[in-house]
């Protein structure tokens, strides 16, 4: 059987959330995904078109001038038997945006990984249950492997007062760069300002490398 994985979308833009906004970046929009998280925005359930390693590849080898290749989703790591396969075909930087679960899955090719963009699922607004202890271990495994990682947290106004000190509790662990970032319906935020600003001086006084970074790409109207 053919490995080959369901992709919703290939395209160039540039990078909306994280520390790298702005760098123009070609996506690759993997389907499926491990958690269903309430907030979730893109329909896997249409549209999909399947590549082998190979012709993926040949597809890459057309965007020129480009920062890097981001795997996103969906959940990139649950295609991992594609992504042993994949990416030792490209020579592209790889950016992995990923919610942090697949500690094992990620092991099997942190080698060819350059830049991890790390989801904090916080149960409070992704009802997916209390997944710190995962996220750790998902962390060591790019710290052991010496990979630049950094946390996104996508809030609203029922974050815990225990989310919030778990978080910090994680990232100045392994003092690594924590995104802060309201909850959205498109370019709208649905957050009002002063609780926005609450919630960041909360981890502000906790934790001194945080930063408060909305969806930028849907404030462009671009994807």
């Amino acid at each position: 059987m053919d490995n080959k994985a369901y992709i919703k979308e290939i395209f160039d833009s540039i990078q909306g959330e994280g520390v790298y906004i702005g760098y123009k970046q070609l996506f690759i929009r993997f389907s499926g995904c491990n958690l269903k998280c309430t907030y979730c925005d893109t329909d896997f359930s249409t549209n999909l078109k399947a590549y082998t390693p190979q012709e993926l590849a040949d597809k890459v080898t057309k965007y020129k001038n480009i920062h890097s290749i981001s795997l996103t989703g969906g959940e990139p790591l649950v295609n991992i038997q594609f992504l042993k396969e994949f990416l030792p075909l490209v020579n592209n930087k790889i950016y992995l945006e990923t919610n942090g679960t697949l500690y094992n899955n990620l092991s099997e090719i942190i080698e060819y990984t350059d830049i991890l963009s790390m989801d904090i699922k916080l149960n409070s607004v992704s009802q997916n249950g209390d997944l710190f202890d995962i996220h750790k271990k998902f962390i060591e495994v790019a710290k052991n492997n010496n990979k630049e990682i950094f946390v996104k947290v996508v809030f609203d106004e029922k974050i815990t007062d225990e989310e919030i000190n778990k978080t910090v509790d994680i990232v100045k662990q392994f003092n690594i760069p924590l995104i802060l970032q309201p909850k959205s319906d498109g370019e709208k935020l649905n957050l009002p300002t002063e609780i926005i600003n609450k919630i960041f001086n909360l981890f502000n006084e906790k934790y001194s490398n945080v930063r408060l970074i909305p969806q930028v790409h849907k404030f462009l109207n671009v994807r």
